[in-house]
Order: C-alpha cells, then structure tokens, then sequence
C-alpha cells in the first residue's frame, strides 16, 4: 500500500467513525425525548442543517427498540472528535434531566 492509498484509508476510516458518533448523539437525544437537529443547532447555530446528521436519522430507531446510550459515552465519543460545543449542550440537557427526574 503507498502513502496516498494509506492516506485515503485513514480518511475513509475517520469519516465512517464520525458517522457512528453522529448516529451515537442521534439515538441518544431520540431516547431522551429529545429532537437531535434542535440541540444540534444550538451548539452550532451558524452551521444550519447537517446533511450528516440528517442520514443518522433516517438510522435511529424508537426509544423502546433502542439499546441504553449512557450519558458518559455520549460525552466521550463527541470529545474524542472535538465537538465541545455539542458536549456543552449535551451536558446542559443532562442537567435539565436530572433536575427534573
């Protein structure tokens, strides 16, 4: 494999790992009554609609049929690709949840 295959497969690689964390927050936030694309634009007003995280949607099953996304490695997952600002948000609905249970 030369440099330029090896470096399009670290591309390819890194891209369908930022599509699992996008699909990560969007399960999460469904399985929290909550609307993924609102949070989103909260953390990045200016960017208006995701095309990325609108196919993640269209991946997203009900609350009931999904499998438990802890708080923890939501939080981890958006920290490890730098998304800081939606961590942010993340963690201000988690507060909001915990107050209110």
């Amino acid at each position: 494999m030369n440099k330029k295959e090896l470096e399009e497969k670290i591309i390819q690689n890194y891209q369908g790992e930022e599509k699992m964390m996008i699909l990560v927050f969007a399960q999460w936030c469904i399985n929290h009554n909550l609307d993924p694309e609102e949070i989103y634009l909260k953390a990045y007003p200016d960017q208006g609609k995701n095309i990325s995280l609108q196919e993640a949607l269209e991946l997203t099953v009900p609350k009931d049929e999904a499998g438990d996304v802890p708080d923890q490695t939501l939080l981890g997952v958006l920290s490890m690709f730098g998304n800081d600002d939606l961590a942010f948000i993340v963690m201000e609905e988690i507060k909001k949840m915990k107050k209110d249970s």
